[in-house]
């Protein structure tokens, strides 16, 4: 029984070992020695038409007539992407009052993900970071309206902050349920699903009136938004090769970044300027946008879900064949003479037969990720390091209107817009990964192995102790309040090369398992940067910002040692893994 796992893409090596089930041939590499068809059909080049001078007497010659006129059993085949479909056996009525056989579907909107235009995927790409970018708005845009909600509810700044606690929970918790379903009925029914919740909740935030009610909903903003961070990694694997997945993953990943600093951005010139429910009401309308657009544009991504309703089109096409008296396919003959046999075909995709009941399919995917964060030391090592580096970015939602005010004299607006160091770093970060990874390949420099995607972040992940270091130590009044807002973009820099290596080394590491290896550091990566928010206040006040800030960049330091150690022993520590272990091979 297969497991529920969310299949990241596989080397171009691999995908020329994928077996292909018995009797059934594949398509050649290049497309083009397939789709031949005089209506320029590319689904269904290999099915003549009746504009063509077909002689089916010559083309049937190893079927006889007993074959045509008694039909046999149904025989089911296994269909994948690169299957040649067959010829029909017969186009043409053989009775006077026979109808003319159904026209075959239109199957180009099945076709492999992989093989879709680049210009597709780009636009798939860029809508997932946009709403990326605002699923992070959502969680920073939430602090400048907490001093208006403690004066309504007349609530501590503590409580008020629980709802980024309520918020990043639903985030943690949600992916691991909604995972199986995105396997089992595709990426774009569980986006617009997530997006509706998502931006209904969005408006209930604004029209709470309690605070008990801003904490649930805050949870379930959370719950539909976890979709639009966690499985655009999905996305990016069912339409890229590991290769190529370098420039989106950094796209995705800025954007994550972007949107946490361009929340407190915008609305903190909204909360000094207007009530705080407006915060909320601005999400509504941008958010509702972009997933009404999501519903136009957006297509299928996952690849197992586009073959099971092509081999259900194909199946249904066959059925009306059949009913217009036309039953059976040229088929290679199983013998392996090389010669034809008629049969009465269905399609049948190995992926439906292999998955596991939608309950068993929740509870692995609940299970496991905590599993192999107990049992396998890479998966427990990155999700602390991650988790660490996000919880220092949700930290400073509460730390710098807090230096900032404190000691610059900043209004609320004022204070919020250094948030703005933070948008800068991200895009800093983003185009220096896109970059890199391109001087490294061109000077085959970069390692065919998961450690090679760890050598720029040995070095990069620095940054983030580094502007911890720099933040704390040039916040006090004297110092221009611009020399703590580079710091903050040195951070951010850190942080996305952490996020980013974490999510590579993983996928590469894990391949099958690695949406459980993910769902375990996006767990913790999660609920730690919730719980940071809450404590920053009090950490600030009792050790003084050098003091708090040089305590987190001490623990960053130490956390920075983890990739160097998988850069000189990852592959003796895979080669123990009974995870990661199986795909040696490969890697090798």
């Amino acid at each position: 029984m297969a497991d529920p796992e969310i299949e990241l893409p596989m080397t171009s090596s691999q995908l020329a070992l994928d077996d292909q089930p018995s009797g059934i041939r594949t398509r050649p590499t290049n497309p083009d020695d397939v789709f031949r068809n005089a209506s320029e059909d590319p689904t269904f080049a290999a099915f003549p038409t009746s504009d063509e001078k077909y002689n089916e007497k010559s083309d049937n010659e190893a079927l006889s007539e007993d074959d045509e006129q008694e039909p046999g059993d149904i025989v089911y085949h296994y269909l994948t992407f690169s299957t040649e479909l067959p010829n029909p056996t017969t186009i043409y009525p053989t009775r006077e009052d026979q109808e003319t056989p159904p026209h075959p579907p239109d199957l180009v909107k099945f076709t492999s993900p992989f093989e879709w235009p680049n210009s597709r995927k780009r636009v798939i790409i860029w809508v997932s970071c946009v709403i990326t970018a605002l699923t992070a708005f959502t969680a920073g845009a939430y602090s400048p309206g907490v001093g208006q909600m403690t004066e309504e509810w007349h609530i501590s700044n503590v409580a008020a902050l629980v709802g980024i606690t309520t918020f990043t929970s639903g985030f943690a918790i949600a992916p691991m349920v909604l995972a199986p379903f995105s396997e089992i009925n595709g990426r774009r029914p569980v986006f617009i699903a997530s997006g509706i919740l998502f931006v209904i909740c969005q408006l209930c935030t604004g029209l709470t009136r309690s605070y008990a009610g801003m904490l649930v909903v805050r949870f379930f903003v959370g719950v539909g938004g976890s979709t639009f961070s966690t499985m655009v990694g999905g996305i990016v694997s069912d339409i890229y090769h590991t290769e190529d997945r370098n420039t989106p993953m950094a796209l995705f990943s800025g954007a994550a970044l972007f949107g946490t600093g361009w929340g407190p951005l915008v609305c903190g010139f909204i909360a000094q300027n207007t009530t705080w429910r407006w915060i909320f009401y601005v999400q509504t309308i941008t958010c509702g946008s972009v997933v009404a657009l999501i519903c136009i544009i957006f297509k299928e991504t996952r690849g197992s879900v586009l073959l099971s309703r092509k081999a259900r089109a194909l199946n249904k096409w066959y059925e009306a064949r059949e009913a217009a008296g036309y039953y059976c396919f040229n088929m290679p003959d199983p013998s392996g003479s090389g010669g034809l046999v008629s049969q009465r075909i269905r399609w049948k995709v190995k992926a439906d037969e292999e998955r596991s009941s939608i309950s068993k399919m929740i509870a692995i995917s609940l299970y496991r990720p905590f599993h192999l964060l107990v049992t396998e030391p890479v998966v427990f090592w990155f999700s602390l390091w991650v988790a660490f580096s996000w919880a220092v970015l949700y930290l400073t939602l509460a730390a710098i209107p807090l230096v900032y005010q404190r000691n610059h004299g900043f209004s609320l607006q004022q204070a919020n817009a250094v948030f703005a160091a933070m948008c800068v770093g991200s895009i800093i970060a983003t185009f220096l990964s896109i970059y890199q990874e391109k001087i490294a390949k061109k000077y085959g420099k970069l390692a065919s192995t998961p450690e090679g995607r760890l050598y720029f972040a040995c070095v990069e992940s620095a940054c983030m102790p580094i502007g911890l270091f720099m933040f704390g130590w040039t916040s006090f009044p004297d110092i221009h309040w611009v020399v703590p807002a580079i710091a903050i973009s040195i951070a951010t820099i850190g942080i996305f090369a952490i996020y980013l290596a974490v999510f590579n080394y993983l996928a590469d590491t894990y391949h099958r398992y690695a949406s459980s290896a993910l769902a375990a550091q996006s767990f913790c990566r999660n609920m730690l940067g919730g719980v940071f928010p809450l404590i920053t206040t009090q950490m600030y006040n009792r050790l003084t910002f050098g003091g708090a800030s040089s305590l987190l960049g001490g623990i960053g330091t130490l956390l920075t040692l983890v990739p160097w150690i998988l850069v000189f022993y990852g592959p003796r520590i895979r080669a123990r893994s009974k995870f990661a272990s199986e795909i040696m091979d490969v890697t090798a």
